[in-house]
């Protein structure tokens, strides 16, 4: 591609792509197959897309009325994708602490980001950074934990704005409570409205940009949005006693005053939540696109095809688009069978991302002068960096833990997803043994 060649920009105009940016990623070892469209804003608008704070903080609100009330909320709320700065999705934790340190993991990446500004994101980051004898294995270990992880968080996004679509419905029929397939046939419908991100130019810059401001933005939206509601919360025993376990329609009927002005805050929540499912499954594409473009990935000659060229907007990686839907549309049959199994794959997807996100993060600071490969990057921590990776990493490991551990408390059978009769091997003292007499006879 030379540096004549142009591409349509966003607003239909032609954007020239320079020799830079190509040669850039070709010094990266890839060649330029989709269109660079994109810049700051909208990088940014679409990170905050994925974010979608209102939805985020308003679709599990039922755990955090379980979890403690208002003052948890406010105090004691992780935001749903702070992990997914390409993501992730929390259900508890602290809103303003969590933003906090939320902020030193968007650090930590957006430094190596602009080092390394190429698709393949953190499997790559940890093929570069880690030692020769182990690159190798680490990356492929980091490429299935971020592949499996975006897959799940894809799947939780969009089951949860099924979800929504239920609760919407329970504005004018509180009586009705979904079935299993009912829901599952909202969730597949909402799966495939989903369109493909586009290249950013300059990314180098602007995507640590948009990945840093991000953060100090969802942070105050989030505080803008949970204010109003926790000062008018209606009483939380009748929002935990709505049928199907969904409370936001009937919380917003109440607040308003009236169904129709239920519906009418329903609805926007419901709109950012398409949105947010939209952005975060064009995002599942790409990384299944790039890990199967690096031929990590069963049929990756098929998964890592492009439609379309790079000389205009419309190349998308479609197969790997697809392969990603399919995946999500087969896990979410799990809900069928087991809800606590499925509700489950939330906190797969934050663990997944979260360790695909340490392990670049913790090679950066644990290795022996790997620092020195960050040297000359667009965005730099300087040295501030060592203390903002180890921030980020401790927040991680403690966020993994968070997560492996049941949404409520008391657990039962249900809640910890066991089987129902099983109690283990028998012990001798659960033997019967035949007394004398019995056997004499």
């Amino acid at each position: 591609m030379s540096a004549s060649a142009s591409k349509e920009g966003h607003d239909g105009l032609a954007s020239p792509v320079s020799d830079v940016e190509v040669q850039g990623l070709e010094r990266l070892g890839y060649k330029q197959e989709l269109s660079r469209s994109r810049g700051l804003f909208h990088i940014l608008f679409m990170t905050l897309a994925i974010m979608a704070v209102p939805y985020g903080l308003s679709a599990p609100i039922a755990t955090s009325l379980i979890g403690g009330g208002p003052a948890t909320i406010i105090w004691g709320y992780a935001n749903p994708a702070l992990l997914l700065l390409s993501t992730s999705f929390s259900l508890a934790s602290s809103w303003l602490l969590v933003s906090v340190l939320t902020q030193s993991i968007a650090l930590s990446l957006a430094e190596i980001c602009s080092a390394y500004p190429t698709s393949a994101g953190a499997y790559y980051w940890c093929y570069r950074l880690a030692p020769p004898k182990y690159r190798l294995v680490l990356s492929w270990i980091n490429g299935w934990l971020y592949t499996v992880g975006v897959w799940t968080i894809s799947l939780s996004v969009t089951f949860g704005t099924a979800q929504l679509v239920i609760a919407g419905a329970s504005i004018f029929h509180p009586e009705w409570v979904a079935t299993a397939w009912q829901t599952s046939y909202v969730y597949a419908a909402i799966g495939m409205i989903t369109s493909m991100a586009e290249e950013v130019r300059h990314p180098a810059v602007q995507v640590p940009q948009a990945m840093v401001y991000s953060v100090p933005i969802g942070t105050i939206s989030g505080l803008l949005f949970l204010l109003p509601i926790m000062f008018t919360l209606p009483d939380i025993q009748t929002l935990l006693a709505v049928p199907g376990g969904q409370p936001i329609g009937v919380m917003f009927t109440l607040i308003m005053g009236s169904k129709s002005g239920g519906f009418g805050m329903w609805f926007i929540i419901f709109g950012i939540g398409l949105f947010c499912a939209i952005s975060i499954c064009c995002a599942a594409s790409r990384g299944t696109w790039s890990f199967a473009r690096d031929k990590a990935i069963p049929f990756h000659h098929i998964f890592s095809r492009v439609s379309g060229n790079a000389s205009d907007a419309s190349s998308v990686p479609f197969n790997a688009h697809l392969l990603s839907t399919f995946v999500q549309l087969l896990l979410g049959l799990i809900d069928l069978g087991s809800s606590a199994a499925f509700n489950a794959f939330a906190s797969v997807g934050v663990i997944c991302l979260g360790a695909s996100y340490a392990m670049p993060i913790a090679i950066l600071l644990f290795g022996k002068e790997r620092r020195k490969q960050l040297d000359g990057a667009p965005f730099s921590l300087g040295r501030w960096g060592r203390l903002f990776n180890a921030v980020a990493l401790l927040w991680i490991l403690l966020e993994i833990v968070l997560f492996s551990m049941p949404a409520v408390i008391p657990v039962d059978q249900v809640t910890m997803n066991g089987r129902y009769h099983y109690a283990g091997p028998p012990t001798p003292s659960d033997i019967t043994v035949p007394s004398d007499d019995k056997s004499s006879s």
